[in-house]
């Protein structure tokens, strides 16, 4: 095939043929090519018939010489098609040995690599010049392309088992070192810590649940311990809100703020201490928000890469699973759109080395069962997929009985009044089970049930602004606000 630039497709026919021969001559070698060469990777089509016989006789474990070769294509009905037996013999007559096969071969897989990047570049190119696609979706495909291309040829050695189990051992004196064992990063929900050690790096978490369950809520005080309180960089893509919207509820989580309060401004005297005392450490956290609506997972991916070279990212946030797309490509149903969007996660997960935390919706299922039990989420339950199961490192279940008139469990001995169950449904490494805390659905907020409430110093000292950066109140104030509570002298 020519290329318009008076070029000839990339290919090695030569090359090939002495692949072919080496495997006809010597029963051990296509042990070393299997991994590396498939059929297409043949550019001449007679050469990739020989290939295909080779390969069926190698699984069958049959012997792979030039009589059985040329039975199999008989067997196939493609001798004729091939050249005859005397092609094949041609082949065997080109080496006389199979030193050489490996770097023969990884010719062969080279020049097929560069055919799909000369056709993967050349749909992209008309692409380009067709007004009728959107530019958006051309780059979305272009990385979703060029992504699969590197994946489905890119050759993992093998690792030798000394220098993995002194990396193990490793990890181990570092969890060691701890405090509490905590081997990733605190959630800064103690109980839950307890169970997972923290947000563990390469893995995808799926937090998921019905509507009105508390996963915005869950997220942000996650979100909240991590950026303010620890100061750690975390990148927040949020499709379901805007910035503004995600930074008033976070306002409200950190401040225990009442969010309608927030929203119509009518704030009392306690509630203007309470933003000047702890807003400053939420304005400083390290916290990336985007609110890209209809993200798909190529475009996270290429600013996931960007947020952790320029800000060293320790943790991202996804809200929520369901509402991204793998636009550009073409999937023959959502399912299996949401598939790819899974296992792209994770892969982000294992590329930067950080866990992912993304939210997800659950069916209808739940609301159809009765009772305590009942209503608790089952795995069964994720919303579009069961490729979201099987990626996933954890799936973490948000479930408030509460919601669905159901007060105390059936023995009477739980209180589900204010409370959550995080269940901890699947834990590829370590333990499932359910963490119960407390759930402030007015502040957006979930809380150790041993944590006390915030309340501000009452006369006590103000901190400084976090706007003015001085001990002045970051908003004004009601007209008769009194930071301490000293009787104002009327002088007229």
């Amino acid at each position: 095939m020519e290329l318009g630039y008076g070029h000839m497709m990339p290919q090695a026919p030569e090359v090939e043929k002495a692949v072919l021969g080496a495997l006809m001559i010597d029963s051990n070698a296509y042990m070393e090519v299997c991994d590396r060469l498939r059929t297409e990777s043949f550019y001449e089509p007679r050469n990739q018939l020989v290939y295909e016989a080779i390969v069926k006789l190698s699984v069958d474990e049959s012997p792979v010489d030039v009589l059985s070769v040329a039975d199999k294509l008989g067997k196939m009905g493609k001798l004729d098609e091939v050249g005859g037996p005397g092609y094949i013999a041609e082949l065997s007559s080109r080496v006389a040995t199979s030193a050489n096969i490996e770097y023969h071969a990884n010719i062969v897989a080279e020049k097929y690599l560069a055919r799909q990047m000369v056709e993967y570049v050349s749909v992209i190119g008309k692409k380009t010049f067709d007004e009728t696609y959107d530019m958006k979706d051309v780059m979305d495909e272009a990385e979703a392309t060029l992504l699969d291309l590197s994946q489905k040829n890119m050759k993992k050695d093998y690792s030798v088992l000394a220098p993995v189990i002194g990396k193990a051992v490793k990890l181990v004196e570092e969890a060691y070192a701890q405090k509490g064992g905590m081997t990733g990063i605190p959630s800064g929900l103690h109980k839950l810590d307890e169970v997972t050690c923290g947000w563990q790096k390469s893995d995808l978490v799926i937090i998921a649940g019905r509507p009105a369950m508390g996963k915005t809520a869950f997220a942000l005080s996650v979100a909240k311990n991590i950026a303010a309180d620890q100061q750690k960089p975390m990148a927040f893509f949020s499709l379901e809100m805007t910035d503004v919207q995600l930074a008033n509820r976070l306002m409200s989580n950190a401040c225990q703020i009442e969010g309608k309060k927030l929203l119509s401004g009518q704030l009392d005297r306690e509630d203007w201490k309470r933003l000047d005392k702890y807003l400053p450490a939420l304005t400083d956290a390290p916290l990336y928000i985007d609110d890209t609506e209809g993200l798909s997972v190529m475009e996270l991916r290429s600013k996931a890469r960007r947020l952790k070279k320029e800000h060293d990212i320790q943790l991202i946030m996804v809200d929520y699973l369901q509402l991204m797309t793998a636009s550009g490509m073409r999937y023959n149903s959502r399912q299996e759109e949401v598939s790819l969007i899974s296992r792209s996660l994770k892969g982000l997960a294992k590329e930067l080395n950080v866990p992912v935390l993304a939210l997800s919706q659950l069916n209808r299922g739940v609301e159809s069962r009765e009772g305590v039990e009942g209503k608790r989420p089952q795995l069964s339950d994720l919303r579009e997929s069961g490729a979201i199961e099987q990626d996933a490192d954890m799936v973490i279940f948000l479930h408030r009985p509460e919601y669905y008139g159901i007060l105390q469990s059936e023995d009477g001995f739980t209180d589900y009044r204010g409370k959550a169950e995080v269940i901890i449904a699947k834990h590829r490494k370590g333990a499932t089970g359910i963490v119960r805390m407390d759930f402030r659905g007015e502040f957006t907020r979930f809380e150790n049930p041993e944590d006390n409430a915030l309340t501000p110093d009452a006369g006590g000292e103000i901190r400084g602004s976090a706007i003015n950066g001085d001990n002045s109140m970051p908003f004004p104030p009601p007209s008769d606000y009194n930071p301490f509570d000293v009787p104002v002298k009327n002088d007229h």
